[in-house]
């Protein structure tokens, strides 16, 4: 075990396979362990031995609680992994992925994935909870609107008139909904609002939680960014130190336009759609509310948007804000102030001391 240097971790429900090797690379162990004794054995592990495992669920957790060991602990994104399988896609397992992971946790250019604190987590599981909800609460509607189609009672589709028309639907005795049928309908009604009092409680947890964090409450400043895109984006990155630029947040987003360049010919398409799925849709979502209103507003950003809007188009103007308040939530939070609707932002050049 002393002579461990490095070792790659392939999570599981009840088996955790270990690929452990010594500074020259050479293979001590690769075996299989239960999850219960996965931590006695890493206590015996030198000191800032790297232990590494792909990003993936309960990874979080191992990561905190290797790094109470003593341990340099990383967590490697899944994607990032898959090259450095030598077997290729014909040789998944357990041990050929911890082969990859440690190898892959050998390269000096990787990166990493910084762990979630308590804090987070919990904060993220009402995001997620909240989302499945919203499924939950479509699917119930549909299922309403689907049992008054059958008895030919068809409604706009608008869940305020389903709401408001549904009571009065099921106590019309002049329909053809037989007995049974109403009493279902009933049921459904008390489901779905139930889901909605779930979602109630979600957002008030959402408030909460801007209430309490500085950062949340100046990146909910930020024009098409409300309280639940900035405690979504507080509660996942954390500390947004960790990109280098906020040119580099918005392609961690996948918000940048992606490439099929070669020989000095440059082609750009639509955006790459990377990262966190959840956040970028919160941030086209409400861009797509800053441009409809932007109209109506005079501060440089919304006359940015719209003269974009003219030029280039809805969907591209939608974006690129997204894309900008991105890159502006990176710039606040790195620096720790308010967001300036009036900020006029220098290149860098002109931002160094002594520049002409």
């Amino acid at each position: 075990m002393s002579n461990i240097t490095r070792v790659g971790v392939d999570l599981a429900k009840n088996v955790i396979q270990i690929h452990a090797v010594d500074a020259a690379g050479r293979v001590i162990t690769n075996r299989a362990i239960n999850r219960d004794k996965f931590l006695l054995w890493c206590a015996d592990l030198p000191a800032g031995c790297l232990v590494a495992m792909e990003s993936c669920g309960g990874s979080h957790h191992w990561c905190r609680k290797l790094r109470e060991l003593g341990l340099d602990a990383r967590l490697i994104p899944a994607h990032f992994v898959t090259p450095y399988r030598l077997q290729g896609k014909s040789g998944k397992n357990d041990a050929n992925d911890a082969a990859a992971v440690c190898e892959a946790a050998s390269r000096p250019h990787m990166n990493f994935v910084p762990p979630k604190t308590l804090a987070q987590q919990g904060m993220l599981c009402v995001h997620r909870v909240r989302e499945g909800l919203k499924e939950e609460r479509f699917a119930c509607m549909n299922r309403i609107r689907g049992l008054l189609g059958e008895f030919g009672v068809v409604l706009p589709q608008s869940p305020e008139v389903l709401r408001e028309r549904l009571s009065d639907v099921i106590e019309d005795a002049s329909n053809d909904i037989p007995g049974m049928a109403r009493l279902v309908l009933q049921r459904a009604q008390e489901h779905w609002r139930e889901i909605e009092a779930h979602i109630q409680w979600c957002d008030q947890r959402i408030a909460a939680h801007q209430k309490e964090d500085d950062q949340v409450q100046r990146a909910a400043e930020l024009k098409g960014v409300g309280s639940l895109t900035a405690s979504a984006i507080v509660a996942t990155v954390g500390d947004f130190k960790q990109f280098k630029s906020g040119s580099q947040f918005g392609a961690w987003l996948g918000l940048t336009p992606r490439q099929h360049s070669s020989g000095g010919k440059t082609s750009l398409g639509g955006i790459t759609k990377r990262g966190n799925t959840y956040l970028r849709t919160l941030l086209i979502q409400g861009a797509k509310a800053a441009v409809l209103t932007g109209k109506y507003n005079d501060d440089p950003i919304s006359t940015w948007a719209q003269g974009l809007r003219q030029r280039c188009g809805w969907q591209k103007a939608v974006v690129a804000l997204a894309n900008k308040n991105a890159r502006i939530l990176w710039a606040v939070m790195t620096r720790e102030k308010r967001y300036d609707a009036h900020h006029v932002s220098l290149p860098p050049s002109a931002a160094r001391p002594g520049a002409a």
